[in-house]
This record gives structure tokens, sequence and C-alpha cells, in this order.
């Protein structure tokens, strides 16, 4: 029998498709972005989307025929958390949005849920939210677990470590994913897009190249068009300061009169070929932002490069503007760091059911 899921906090929907590869049902997702709730619409056309701010949904009538839901999956915005942002985190709105996911799983009383976010939520002011969210769960018949997750770790060609809580009604908690794959390059996902120039690329387009290894063709898929592969134009300062920076090389490589001041590490920085590329953020289209040059070429990685790195499929397409697309594919959850947890989640089910 085909397992039910709520995606709240969705974003453009990496939860989703990590459970989707797993074959879970998305029954109903939840965004409160109105360009990023179109995108997830239009990328999982059999999921019904509430765009809306989670606060103002009345529980009662939006959730009360999904009570035999399985499963509910949710990111709560996380940028009161983020050691880019402020510190000052008592007094951020956005930290308390884990209890707003907690009515909704009070209300519909899943057999799972898993929380998403950044490794600062599990220490914060001493593991106060840590504390508070186990205490709330466990009150309800919940137990948990947590622990922080590297993506590199389930085959992500990318340095991102991200906090999961996993709660099971009844019964002992779940464990934590286990390491299951070989580390994925940064080339080893991008090696076929190598040919646009800075300002280059349309929306759609034909693949120029082969698939070059198996995780290419893997995130191909059933593709037949290339979409979100355009670069941004840089400006001739810019295109200056690229082609100065060797392979491998950053900010350290530029003349002194060329070094810029930044909050981001690794700035003006080119992603290293043999490695899983570092944390994308919402701004790789920014040389200052952190490492997202291209390995040799003289430009930013494009929202499809972005994309292969975090493992999303080629068939999945990032709609609006190129802000957008970039806070879409950011602010998302790898799909397959999200199916390695599915499919804790599945082999538990598939244990109770023996």
């Amino acid at each position: 029998m085909i397992k039910k899921v709520i995606d709240l906090f969705s974003g453009v929907g990496g939860l989703s498709q990590g459970f989707r590869n797993e074959g879970f049902s998305i029954i109903l997702a939840n965004e409160i972005d109105p360009d990023i709730a179109e995108s997830y619409k239009k990328n999982h056309k059999d999921t019904i989307m509430i765009n809306d701010d989670i606060q103002n949904l009345e529980i009662s009538n939006v959730f009360s025929k999904y009570t035999d839901i399985d499963v509910i999956i949710g990111g709560p915005p996380c940028q009161g958390f983020s050691q880019k942002g402020s510190r000052k985190v008592l007094d951020d709105p956005r930290n308390f949005l884990f209890r707003n996911f907690y009515e909704i799983v009070k209300f519909i009383q899943p057999k799972y849920f898993v929380i998403e976010n950044v490794p600062t939520i599990l220490t914060a002011k001493n593991g106060m939210f840590k504390n508070e969210i186990y205490t709330l769960f466990e009150d309800i018949g919940y137990k948990l677990n947590s622990g922080i997750l590297s993506a590199s770790d389930f085959g992500v060609p990318q340095l991102r470590k991200r906090a999961i809580l996993i709660g099971k009604k009844g019964g002992d908690p779940l464990d934590m994913p286990k390491p299951t794959e070989k580390k994925i390059t940064a080339w080893e996902a991008i090696s076929d897009l190598a040919y646009l120039k800075s300002g280059e690329g349309e929306f759609v387009s034909d693949y120029k190249n082969k698939p070059l290894n198996e995780y290419q063709k893997f995130l191909r898929g059933n593709a037949q068009k290339l979409y979100n592969h355009e670069v941004t134009k840089h400006s001739k300062l810019a295109l200056k300061r690229m082609k100065l920076i060797p392979e491998n090389g950053d900010k350290a490589d530029l003349p002194s009169e060329h070094r810029t001041k930044s909050i981001y590490s690794g700035t003006w920085g080119r992603i290293i070929k043999d490695k899983p590329s570092v944390t994308i953020t919402t701004r790789f289209d920014t040389p200052s932002s952190g490492r997202f040059i291209h390995p040799f070429l003289h430009r930013a990685i494009t929202v499809r490069e972005a994309a292969r790195l975090q493992s999303f499929p080629d068939t999945i397409i990032f709609y609006g503007s190129k802000t957008s697309q970039m806070k879409q594919v950011g602010n998302a959850v790898p799909p397959l760091l999200a199916q390695a947890i599915a499919k804790t989640i599945k082999n538990d089910i598939e244990k109770e059911n023996e």
C-alpha cells in the first residue's frame, strides 16, 4: 500500500522528491512564497499545493480530510538560525515556526515525521530549541532521534550538512540513515555542461554533450531538453578578476587591488573539480558570494549546475525570476539526502508489517 506524505514549508520540493523516489505519495504541500509554490505545482502535478503562510491556516478546516497521513515532513525556515544571519535567535519569530509544524502533527497524528534544518537548531541557546522540540513531541507519544547528516555521504556532490529530526509514534526511535555512497565530485555532476560563457544560454535548450558518467545518466533520466542552463552576464571587472583566478583558486590568488571584503568564506573561489562542492546558497551566481565560479570557465555556475550539485534530476524545472530560481535551488534539501531518510522510514514500515 502506498504511504501518504504531507510536506510543510516545502520549498520547491527537495524533500518531496526524495520521498517520491522511494515510492511515497505526496498528497499535500504548503509553501508561503507564490513563485516557489508555482514551481512546486508544475513539478509535482499530483500534489495539492496550499500557497499560504502556515500561521494563517485553520488546522481543523484545512487538514480534517488528511487524517490518514503516514508521514509529515518539512523544513521550517532557518534564516534565524543561520550562521550567516543574526545570532539573536530568541528575537527572530522564524525560529519558532516548528511549533506550527508540531500543531499539525498533533492534529493528524502520523506514524512518522521528519524535521530538517540547519545544524545550529540542535545547539542554539544550549540546546533550548532541541529540548523544546523533543518535549513537545514526546508529550504526544513520539520517540525522537536526531543528528547532523552530510549530504556528501549519500551520493550528493556537495558538502552540505543538515540537522535531521525523525519522530516515530510508539516503539523505539529510528536510527539515522547510515552513509551509503562513495563521494561524488563536483566535476562528475557538471562536466557535461561545460561550454557556456558569461551571458550565454537559454531557459530551455538541447543537450550538447552525452552524459559522461553514471551520475549524469541518473540525473538526466528521461529528460529530452535541458532547462535552466543560463549564465549570468558578469561585469567587465568581474570577468577580469575571474581570469586571474587559477584552477582551485580563490580571492587569495588575486592581486591586492582586486581583493574585496566579504563575510563569505572562499569568495571569488573556483569550484574544486575532484571534491564535492561547498554548500550551495541562494547567491551562487555571484562570484563574491563564495566558491561558485566554474572550475575553469570565467563565469559563475548556472541554476542547472547548482541543481546538479544538489542532486535534483534534470526533469525538475525551476520557474520564475533568476533570483527565485536560485532561492528554490539554494534553500532545498538535496533529494538524494531526502531519499536516504525516506528509505529509513520505508524499511521501518516494512519491518513492522512483517
